[in-house]
């Protein structure tokens, strides 16, 4: 482990009262925790009372690669004005012209073709153009409602196929995510695989005895060919892969075509994107305070209601669902801008200056957590939570957070531990990054916030460093 500062010299500085909450012996128990997670690792701590007093810091002002803990911030900011963001939110709808059907996304991150599907349903869609005409040219996706800006700057080129990775617009359908699933058969041949058709696959997979399976899929950049490779054993039980969709419009569309065709809608055009192009009108910085340009939204057809954005916010923290972050900010973004990132990030920036964040302390390239170029110091995560809990709408947010050992992505931590129920943080998780920032109630009661961040750990052992860092949480919460 490496400390930049000895924890005792970093409690000094603060207040005596939240000093000597934290006495050598439970410092060198934390020490001694962290100490025996990969070495070389590069950990951050900062816990702190409601009201932000430091208890205990290890490097709380370096800054650190906070992966999903971005989401905090990206959620916290839109919770802080939520009544306006759900006032102004608006589904997908689809309108007819010049013969073409034409389907507008307008942000909803929920839109599904699944045939289960009950609600915020495409197939609603379809059947307001079955009924109006029998005939269409075209069908065209429009995402222009946001600018074209499918990722943020600083995703790596191997997430991008991976379906974490995939393309963000302002028509999203089904996580813009497609699934495969592969069953083997007999030895020595490929397996049967069931996918939508969207792409192309290329099956070179070989079943082989036993139960196990060791399968690569690899697909290009805006390519729609997806090859997969390795065995399965012909025990196994049916494997699933999902893959990203890199132009989420086009995906749409042709979803919609399908729907059509199945209602007897004869199509007699092709799939049309129309996407709106980025451009230095959508950086407040060049506008200098102008208003954002906005395509005129034309008349719909039909339009889909819009789900409340507090639901979304729990599916964002709990799951870490990225695309939902990531068109959670573009949300933000279009309430005063124009729907690009660079809003997004001035919108943000606002807020921060609210909860009295330093700016030097942060930096964000997407909503998301997936871009390596976003950084936090422990102290900022600590101040925004602290800050949150004294917010009307604090404690709502606090629940869209996983609890430890029951939901979300902590369901398998802490079990066991006197944290379990009683923390209620959101996680992160990157190349040689973990994250953990949120609440913990301690053994005697109180509720403190923190932020854990470890990086630049060894490849492959990102598991031993945050059980490293979990442990030294439950040791904090048994001392306190």
């Amino acid at each position: 482990m490496r400390l930049l500062l000895s924890l005792a010299a970093l409690a000094l500085p603060f207040v005596g009262a939240a000093a000597q909450n934290a006495p050598p012996p439970l410092l060198a128990s934390i020490e001694q925790q962290l100490e025996q997670g990969p070495k070389g690792t590069r950990y951050g701590l900062l816990v702190a009372t409601l009201d932000g007093a430091p208890i205990l810091a290890i490097a709380p002002d370096e800054r650190f690669i906070p992966a999903s803990n971005t989401k905090m911030f990206t959620t916290a900011t839109a919770y802080a004005d939520l009544p306006a963001l759900d006032r102004a939110a608006q589904g997908t709808g689809v309108r007819l012209d010049q013969g073409d059907a034409i389907l507008e996304g307008r942000g909803d991150a929920r839109l599904s073709s699944a045939p289960d599907c009950t609600v915020d349903c495409l197939a609603t869609l379809a059947d307001a153009i079955a009924a109006r005409t029998r005939r269409v040219r075209d069908v065209v996706g429009d995402d222009s409602w946001y600018p074209d800006e499918r990722w943020g700057p600083g995703m790596s080129w191997n997430n991008i196929q991976s379906r974490y990775g995939t393309g963000i617009s302002a028509l999203t359908l089904d996580d813009n995510q497609l699934a495969a699933t592969i069953t083997p058969g007999a030895i020595g041949a490929p397996p049967a695989v069931q996918a939508t058709g969207y792409y192309a696959i290329d099956n070179r997979i070989i079943i082989i005895p036993g139960k196990e399976q060791a399968i690569v899929a690899d697909r290009a950049p805006n390519g729609r060919l997806v090859r997969l490779t390795g065995t399965i054993g012909q025990d196994a039980a049916p494997d699933t892969l999902y893959f990203s969709v890199d132009d989420p419009a086009h995906y749409a569309a042709w979803r919609l075509r399908d729907l059509l065709v199945a209602r007897g809608v004869t199509v007699t055009g092709t799939i049309r994107t129309r996407h709106r192009p980025l451009s230095p009108g959508d950086d407040p910085a060049i506008r200098r305070g102008a208003p954002a340009a906005r395509p005129p939204a034309a008349p719909l057809l039909a339009q889909l209601p819009t789900l409340p954005l507090a639901d979304d916010m729990r599916i964002i923290n709990k799951q870490s669902q990225n695309l939902h972050a990531d068109l959670m900010l573009r949300r933000v973004s279009r309430a005063q801008g124009s729907g690009s990132i660079a809003d997004g990030q001035a919108a943000l920036d606002r807020l921060m200056g609210q909860a009295g964040v330093d700016k030097a302390s942060y930096s964000f390239a997407d909503g998301s957590g997936m871009s390596s170029y976003n950084r936090i110091t422990p102290r900022a995560a600590v101040t925004l939570l602290s800050w949150i809990a004294r917010q009307p709408w604090g404690a709502a947010w606090r629940d869209t957070l996983p609890i430890a050992g029951q939901d979300g992505t902590l369901r398998n931590r802490f079990k066991g531990t006197v944290l379990e129920g009683k923390l209620f943080a959101k996680t992160g998780s990157l190349n040689a990054s973990r994250a953990l920032s949120g609440y913990f109630i301690t053994k005697s009661g109180r509720t403190l916030v923190f932020s854990a961040l470890a990086n630049d750990m060894p490849d492959g052992t990102d598991a031993q460093a945050s059980a490293a860092v979990d442990r030294a949480l439950v040791a904090l919460a048994e001392a306190m």
